[in-house]
């Protein structure tokens, strides 16, 4: 008489149960979960959100150009001062304005939570507005025209104007896609649950500010 293993193993069956529908389960719960981890990035994109987030880091890097470019024109400024009162230093009035709107600007570049583009575009606006009157003052003073540092100096802060300018102009192109990309559906109903607000434009608002002649030192 043969022995239960002896029995088990001429048959040919194994010793454990085999459960088809055990390896049907955990097959179907792969499947799911693969098709979930598919399916995600095609419905993030579908959704708008990848988008949103792509154009609002490409505004911010952008605010940050801005801000680059408006703290080398700040830092500029004290040079120019120091510069102007070795061959005009009766010109007080004058000097002083350019110094407080200086300030003005470095405040709010350095305005805690981060800089406010509105503010940056008026705080700039009121320092193009002090240099301009700081030019004019310069016209009456030969020596200080001609003078190595001060000659310098307007050209760095000229080249600093010129890339503040194309800065603002890339940093609101990106605000403009940002901004109207999140109005669209489905894009608006995405942003509204992960709280993507419209971002501001960097222009002026003061109106006596707007009106402001620019700066041109080598006129």
């Amino acid at each position: 008489m043969r022995s239960p293993m002896v029995t088990t193993q001429l048959s040919g069956r194994p010793s454990s149960p085999f459960s088809w529908s055990r390896l049907a389960s955990r097959t179907v719960s792969r499947v799911r979960v693969l098709a979930v981890a598919l399916a995600l990035p095609l419905g993030m994109n579908a959704c708008g959100y990848n988008t949103i987030q792509s154009y609002d880091e490409q505004a911010a890097q952008a605010k940050q150009n801005i801000d680059a470019q408006l703290q080398r024109r700040a830092d500029l400024i004290p040079n120019l001062v120091n510069t102007v009162k070795g061959f005009a230093a009766q010109e007080s009035e004058v000097l002083t304005a350019v110094t407080q709107a200086r300030a003005g600007l470095v405040g709010a570049l350095q305005k805690p939570g981060g800089s406010d583009p509105t503010e940056l575009a008026n705080a700039n606006q009121q320092l193009t507005t002090a240099l301009g009157r700081l030019t004019v003052t310069v016209e009456a003073y030969p020596e200080l025209k001609s003078n190595e540092n001060f000659l310098r100096l307007q050209d760095e802060l000229t080249g600093t104007e010129n890339r503040i300018a194309v800065s603002r102009t890339d940093y609101n192109g990106a605000v403009r896609l940002y901004n109207e990309y999140i109005r669209k559906f489905p894009a608006v109903l995405t942003a509204k649950v992960t709280g993507s607000k419209p971002r501001t434009y960097f222009e002026v608002t003061d109106a006596a500010s707007r009106a402001a002649p620019t700066v041109d030192f080598k006129k």
